[in-house]
């Protein structure tokens, strides 16, 4: 057994002398094959960019429970709170003319998909973009804009209805020189979307979005300015044989019931026509910044919901009820300011915004009625909210800024809303008090 052992050993030894004299036989290629093999794994790493951003806040409501559009609604039993508005971590992968996005939040309410995303660029002009996934829509200026560069801290009230979670399924196709061209100012997009969020899809119809944009920069890049114009046209699965429209009866602008047969199985148009600006200007007080939007259109809704439609909600569950679809024409907007201040950290912001959800009805029209078949009132989702925002910004680092903003909301008033009597607050003859203040930390990485 020994004499085994023994003679194992000695052929396991003469097997690796000879492996090592062979690859010691020529030293110079071995260290060559091994400083290629390191480069190729340096030059993987260099394309794989991970980023993200944490937004840490504390907020203070006028009243309890409040609806409201800077981070949520409050629980009805606070009216002040702590969280995590957003946690965002990002893994982009960048290849010579392809880019691969995954982009993840993560916050107290739990982790889910925020972008997944590819592109791919033709190599002859390298002018068009082919992008498919989960993305941004190309719509107007702020929808697209991140969320970490925001100086106010959320998105004017009606792009987040019109646009909850800004970011969409579907695929699109963008035109941009490059930038050593004349031309590269100028920016096209368009593409077909599912139209309901990140959600899968649940129905066959697809919604057009499209954009045309120029920026430009001049006197030695100390002005810079931009225009846009956007379009949306889609639609809303009509789900039921009940739909309404603004129709004049006895002299009050009411809902009026469509004919049934028209409206079944049919798609309810959608559709909104967008223009932006933006100037920004470096002077001696410090960079100076205007932006504004104004967007118009046709949206179907609910009847106290205009929000865009992020779920199927032709699915009846137990005795639940299919929504009904209300189509209102509504118009929206805002104007922003800020204002840095030369050798300072600091950042001056105030932003006017406002959502006329339905055009068709001012004041104290709202909730009038008349008695007549197959006609419904309108109700607190028809009324017109501006807020004025007020804040300041504190760039502690390139990767911290503290944000310090007050949302002073305003509603339209009207008498004919009787208030609910179970919710603190809900009388719509006076204006809600239904400000909100936020303290917010950001990290940057």
């Amino acid at each position: 057994m020994t004499k085994k052992l023994n003679l194992i050993v000695i052929v396991l030894t003469a097997f690796l002398m000879n492996a090592y004299a062979q690859e010691s036989s020529n030293p110079i290629d071995t260290l060559a094959a091994y400083v290629q093999k390191m480069n190729t794994a340096v030059f993987t790493l260099q394309k794989i960019k991970i980023s993200g951003y944490v937004q840490a806040q504390y907020q203070k409501a006028d009243s309890m429970g409040i609806k409201s559009f800077s981070g949520g609604d409050f629980d009805a039993k606070t009216d002040n709170r702590f969280a995590v508005r957003r946690g965002r971590i990002k893994f982009a992968y960048s290849g010579t003319l392809s880019n691969y996005v995954l982009q993840l939040e993560a916050t107290e309410k739990g982790v889910a998909i925020k972008d997944a995303y590819l592109n791919f660029t033709e190599p002859w002009l390298q002018a068009f973009m082919v992008t498919g996934g989960v993305f941004n829509r190309p719509f107007g200026f702020e929808v697209p804009f991140s969320s970490s560069s925001l100086e106010s801290p959320e998105r004017a009230r009606f792009n987040q209805t019109l646009f909850p979670g800004e970011e969409d399924l579907g695929a699109s196709l963008t035109f941009q020189m490059p930038k050593a061209s004349p031309w590269s100012f100028i920016k096209v997009e368009a593409g077909l979307f599912a139209g309901n969020g990140i959600n899968p899809e649940f129905d066959k119809k697809k919604d057009f979005i499209g954009r045309i944009g120029i920026q430009k920069t001049i006197f030695e890049e100390r002005v810079k300015y931009g225009l846009g114009v956007s379009y949306y046209n889609g639609g809303v699965y009509q789900g039921t044989k009940t739909a309404y429209k603004m129709k004049e009866v006895g002299g009050v602008n009411v809902f009026s019931k469509v004919a049934a047969d028209t409206t079944i199985g049919k798609f309810q148009s959608r559709i909104y026509t967008g223009f932006d600006a933006q100037f920004t200007v470096e002077t001696a007080l410090g960079l100076t910044t205007l932006r504004g939007e104004y967007v118009s259109g046709t949206q179907p809704g609910q009847s106290k919901s205009t929000n865009s439609p992020t779920s199927d909600f032709t699915k009846v569950t137990g005795t639940a009820t299919v929504p009904e679809s209300y189509i209102r024409e509504f118009n929206a907007g805002y104007i922003f300011f800020s204002q840095t201040i030369s050798r300072t950290p600091l950042t001056l912001v105030v932003k006017y915004d406002f959502y006329d959800p339905n055009t068709k009805v001012k004041g104290n029209e709202i909730g009038k009625t008349v008695v007549a078949t197959g006609i419904k009132a309108t109700n607190e989702a028809d009324i017109k909210h501006t807020t004025l925002g007020v804040g300041i910004l504190f760039a502690v680092s390139n990767n911290v800024k503290i944000t310090a903003y007050y949302d002073m909301v305003t509603n339209e008033k009207t008498k004919n809303l009787a208030p609910d009597f179970s919710k603190s607050n809900s009388n719509y003859s006076k204006d809600l008090k239904d400000n909100v203040f936020t303290l917010r930390l950001q990290y940057k990485f």
